[in-house]
């Protein structure tokens, strides 16, 4: 039986997690979500991996739950339920607090937990043809483990509208609502519109990347008061007496790339 989830190096420091379920159009169900959080394990330990990109084989990112899998969940009563939905939200957390920066490449469907899926990464690059639904009232249920992650994504405003319309996002308003960072063009590939941001990813600290995701993270939607200024003071102070800033400042002033950037960035 192949693996639904597959984990692999494609180029030096940039590793691919692919969902792997063309015949169902890479949807979810228990077995996916488990292979996908253990790869993401995998990949968090990975020496040298400075980019994960996630993407999904065949015409489609992901259709979302897979039908069979849901029939199976409604006969199962609410705390078998409970336990299954804590898979999913758990797999989200992880994918959300990756260490590394994250990047979605999405064609074709992307809905329901599939969207989630998106919102969870740092980067995210559409198809042309790419389109996105929170579509689950469709089906009497509700966004809930995604969530979190399409309201920061989308903000309350826009989440309203998708939530409760379960209308289909062309990859262009994605964009203009900033759930997508940039559409290819119909011309590209994704791998093509990919490359620049990789690019300009593994030209940078891989610590510093780091503490930046966890910047982010820590300092969105805070107020800024005495505490949240002396955290920020604490956080630079930090990176700037370790090895990697100490590199980055004697190559910038030496005209030299530093020792994490390869040759062909």
């Amino acid at each position: 039986m192949k693996e639904p989830v597959q984990l692999e190096e494609r180029s030096p420091g940039v590793w691919e997690l692919t969902l792997n379920r063309p015949e169902r159009h890479n949807a979810f169900d228990e077995r996916l979500i488990a292979a996908m959080s253990e790869r993401l394990e995998q990949a968090a330990h990975q020496s040298g991996l400075r980019v994960l990109v996630l993407r999904g084989t065949g015409k489609h990112f992901s259709a979302g739950a897979d039908l069979n899998w849901m029939q199976r969940a409604a006969t199962l009563d609410e705390t078998q339920n409970l336990a299954d939905a804590r898979q999913l939200a758990q797999l989200l957390r992880q994918l959300d607090n990756f260490p590394s920066p994250t990047l979605a490449l999405v064609q074709g469907a992307a809905y329901g937990g599939a969207l989630g899926l998106v919102a969870c990464c740092d980067l995210v690059v559409a198809a042309a043809n790419a389109r996105f639904a929170l579509s689950e009232v469709r089906l009497g249920l509700i966004s809930a483990t995604i969530s979190p992650y399409v309201l920061r994504a989308l903000g309350p405003r826009q989440a309203r509208r998708y939530m409760l319309t379960a209308e289909v996002m062309e990859a262009s308003i994605a964009e203009q609502l900033g759930l997508v960072h940039l559409q290819a063009a119909p011309e590209q590939s994704l791998d093509e519109a990919a490359a620049p941001l990789i690019r300009a990813i593994r030209r940078n600290g891989p610590r510093a990347l780091t503490a930046a995701k966890l910047l982010v993270r820590d300092f969105a939607g805070q107020v800024i008061d005495e505490d949240l200024i002396e955290d920020s003071a604490h956080r630079l102070a930090e990176l700037r007496v370790g090895a990697e800033a100490r590199e980055g400042l004697d190559a910038f002033l030496n005209k030299r790339p530093p020792t994490w950037e390869d040759e062909d960035v």
